[in-house]
């Protein structure tokens, strides 16, 4: 039997800072992971280059049945700190987009950061091996039956993700160790997930796999639902691109979302003054604003003629069209699923845990992080961002429990 002060189960980004940052403070620390290769989800992520943070990264970035719990978190570890890391191990990085900050280097260079950081804190690592059950004495203590042995360890710190991406070795386990010791859990679905239609309803558009344009999507109402200004990406079955990840977040089964293929104009306007201006054919005016496929599909299930000049449309039809330009809605019969989806949203209530140190209420010395909890952010690096936050409050509280247990 081995004996620890902490063991943490799941060697992603979220449990090795929890790790490294625990055995730099002095307690032994053992880290475990079911599977061969570390950290897949940091190899995968921002094309190999991997979006580490948000610059702006704040609460109000992410969702939450309960939306104050990560704040504590989030405001003690913030952006900064983890391009500080960085900067100590020589990685260097640049901004894309929006705040996304991505290595040049490849995402290897942040698994080797954090790699580096646990061996500084003497972290004891136990790949690949799988944790069968897990046991809490009268004492307080918990017992981790592996095919390796028991490992006995004061404080547990659970780091293994959500559902997103079964093929890279995404598991319930979490959430059944969460039940197991009497927790709830918010339910969970796909989140930055590709939107799928009908066969039928999407059969004039699925030849269109591979236009992609900006433009302002938007679901749900006022209090529950969002808008995006991005890049949108037509697929054979549906909608990606970011700004249709983001969207899928806040979208719900049944209801509709609303595409303005021109955020930047009003297009009934401009429909209106191209009628006094000009000769052209409708299709050759669309196709400066949108992709010329796009403008010919479009204006053919809106039933118009693609050579028809605009000079001979009636008024109604034109605001027809540019209305159906501003707000074009559909209603998505489903998502891609978790082999598609960057992350899960739901997961173990956070209402049960403490929002300063990720301590359960129900279990002294267990500890959530991580995408297992109920905390989902935007897509553009605030995931890793809650992960690096929620890691280091577990590591810094794990370690000062244990001297206490």
């Amino acid at each position: 039997m081995e004996s620890f002060d902490i063991a943490v189960i799941g060697a992603g980004a979220a449990g090795m800072m929890c790790a490294a940052v625990a055995g730099q403070i002095g307690r032994r620390v053992v880290l475990i992971d079911h599977s061969q290769r570390l950290a897949e989800k940091i190899r995968i992520s921002g094309g190999g280059r991997c979006n580490f943070t948000n610059l702006y990264a704040g609460p109000a970035n992410y969702l939450s049945a309960n939306p104050h719990f990560c704040r504590s978190a989030l405001a003690r570890y913030t952006p900064r700190d983890f391009m500080a890391l960085l900067k100590r191990h020589h990685v260097t990085w640049h901004e894309k987009h929006k705040g996304q900050l991505f290595c040049d280097q490849s995402s290897d260079a942040v698994i080797n950061v954090l790699k580096h950081e646990c061996d500084a804190g003497r972290v004891a690592w136990r790949t690949p091996l799988a944790v069968e059950q897990v046991r809490r004495s009268d004492e307080g203590r918990y017992t981790l039956d592996t095919q390796s042995g028991p490992i006995t360890a004061r404080a547990l710190v659970i780091a293994t993700g959500g559902l997103s991406i079964p093929k890279i070795g995404a598991t319930d386990f979490a959430y059944r160790l969460a039940k197991q010791f009497g927790h709830k859990l918010i339910d969970t679905r796909p989140a930055l997930v590709p939107l799928t239609f009908a066969a039928a309803d999407w059969e004039p558009f699925a030849a269109l796999s591979g236009v992609s344009l900006e433009v302002q999507l938007a679901t749900g109402n006022k209090k529950t639902g969002a808008d995006f200004n991005e890049d949108l990406l037509l697929t054979h079955r549906g909608l990606s691109g970011p700004g249709v990840l983001q969207i899928s977040s806040y979208w719900q089964p049944g209801e509709p979302i609303h595409v303005n293929l021109l955020p930047e104009q009003d297009a009934t306007a401009a429909l209106l003054e191209a009628k006094t201006g000009t000769k052209r054919q409708i299709a050759n005016l669309l196709s400066e604003w949108v992709p010329q496929r796009l403008a010919h599909v479009w204006l053919d299930t809106h039933q118009i003629p693609a050579d028809a000049r605009v000079a001979d449309l009636p008024d109604k039809t034109l605001r027809r069209v540019g209305e159906a330009l501003s707000r074009w809605t559909l209603t998505p019969n489903g998502t891609e699923g978790y082999r598609k989806a960057e992350v899960t949203r739901g997961g173990v209530d956070t209402r049960d845990l403490s929002s300063t140190t990720m301590m359960s209420a129900r279990a002294p010395g267990l500890y959530f992080i991580g995408e297992a909890v109920d905390v989902t952010g935007w897509l553009g690096g605030y995931n890793f961002q809650w992960a690096w936050a929620s890691g280091v409050a577990a590591g810094e509280a794990a370690a000062e429990y244990v001297l206490g247990a």
